[in-house]
């Protein structure tokens, strides 16, 4: 069979499984059932993929996943995110559109320590948007950067996603993890310089309130009990994976236990709280581990019949630069985002993407690092960004969807020009992890 016909097979297979209401995780798994009879032969065939599925779960990068979950849900339940927001906010003082500013720092520590873009905007959502509005700031003001910064979780470490993509491509986890870091942080201040033209555009945008002063002696306090703790967790991480003392899956073990003592020194660790989120981890640690073993065999049946490399020969068949190759598959990530969820999205592009950037010569970490930054703008991106609908339940009620679409266009910019800048200058993905 020609390799476009068993490419064609495949993927039908899985859109038709999918139109059918199957999860995304067991579509792919009865896709590659089928297709494992038809291409490997038969019966033996299926048994021999199904082994190869089993061992992709063995693999011991797959840990970071469900410890990461862990340390968000924790963060997220005990109430150690709330602790961080209402410091920032006092600290901030009466900067104009203080709240907007406030959204994206304490945002974007937030989102660095849940590692849940979801998580992070329905949190953010529910508390700062109806705060906001009752203080008089106009919607762009309130939504968009709770939106921009949702996206953020993406990106910065320690994002599970981040593991993911890295499990299913097969490149070095602490490397993508670390490679987020200065992208992450140019895109915050991206962020909060559009909100400076925001209010100095118009200024009753977030027009400015009375407020308590805070003294000098209560900043400190703020800064050492309830900010520096919990960033803390982000950088003994971060710096675990750099100097080499620890592994990705060590240093995530660190950072869950981190965040345990801090929950018992804070003392708003519960037996609830606990509970739930070892529930809530363990839900979606096992759809990960199902979508790894359909991406694996997904991956193996695609070089099995010809379909990856009879892709590549074709893509790089044509007179096209890397640069207008790498615009193409950056354009199907977003076109892909308009209708599908990222998880999704990843494991129909990783196995046909990667190869195809590593035929151009492109840097796999640099290249998964823009991988990460169009998930995060489909997340977003009108009409159907997930975001988009996670913002519609939790805000105030009668915020219409035109609101919600207008607020995030000015974020959606600013990761476009994030994208723009790393393709001209791949050294600010690269440059932290080179010091590995």
């Amino acid at each position: 069979m020609e390799w476009y016909l068993a490419l064609g097979v495949l993927l039908s297979l899985i859109l038709v499984f999918m139109a059918l209401g199957t999860p995304i995780a067991l579509a792919f798994l009865a896709a590659n059932v089928i297709g494992a009879w038809v291409f490997m032969g038969g019966q033996a065939g299926v048994v021999q993929m199904l082994d190869n599925g089993f061992g992709a779960l063995s693999s011991f990068a797959l840990v970071p996943i469900p410890l990461f979950l862990l340390m968000g849900e924790l963060f997220f339940r005990t109430g150690l995110g709330m602790r961080l927001f209402n410091a920032i906010d006092r600290l901030m003082g009466r900067v104009p559109g203080r709240l907007s500013y406030v959204t994206v720092v304490g945002g974007t520590a937030f989102s660095t320590l849940s590692g849940s873009s979801m998580g992070s905007t329905a949190l953010m959502g529910s508390l700062l948007v109806p705060e906001m509005q009752r203080r008089g700031y106009k919607p762009h003001m309130s939504i968009g950067p709770i939106l921009g910064t949702g996206g953020l979780a993406i990106i910065i470490p320690p994002s599970a996603l981040a593991v993911l993509l890295a499990t299913l491509a097969k490149i070095d986890i602490g490397a993508l993890l670390i490679a987020g870091i200065v992208p992450g942080l140019l895109l915050a201040g991206l962020y909060m310089v559009t909100i400076w033209i925001q209010t100095r555009i118009d200024p009753q945008a977030a027009p400015p309130y009375s407020l308590e002063p805070v003294s000098w002696g209560e900043r400190g306090l703020l800064l050492v009990r309830d900010i520096l703790p919990m960033i803390s967790v982000m950088v003994i991480i971060i710096t675990l994976m750099m100097v080499g003392f620890a592994t990705p899956s060590e240093s995530a073990a660190f950072g869950a236990l981190g965040v345990i003592l801090l929950a018992f020194a804070f003392r708003c660790m519960t037996w609830t709280a606990f509970v739930e989120s070892v529930t809530g981890a363990l839900r979606v640690t096992l759809m990960a581990y199902l979508i790894v073993f359909g991406s694996a065999t997904f991956s193996q049946l695609l070089a099995f019949s010809g379909a990856s490399s009879g892709l590549i020969g074709w893509a790089t068949g044509f007179d096209l630069s890397p640069v207008l190759m790498l615009l193409a598959m950056f354009a199907v990530l977003l076109v892909l985002g308009t209708f599908m969820e990222q998880i999704s999205i990843m494991m129909l592009t990783v196995p046909v993407f990667f190869p195809l950037a590593g035929a151009l010569g492109f840097d796999p970490i640099w290249f998964g690092i823009i991988v990460l930054l169009a998930l995060e703008i489909s997340f977003s991106t009108p009409p159907l960004g997930l975001l988009l609908f996670v913002m519609k339940g939790v805000a105030p009620p009668g915020t219409s969807m035109q609101t919600i679409y207008k607020a995030a266009i000015p974020y959606i910019l600013c990761s476009m020009l994030l994208v723009a800048l790393l393709t001209a200058f791949p050294i600010l993905a690269l440059w932290l992890p080179g010091l590995l």
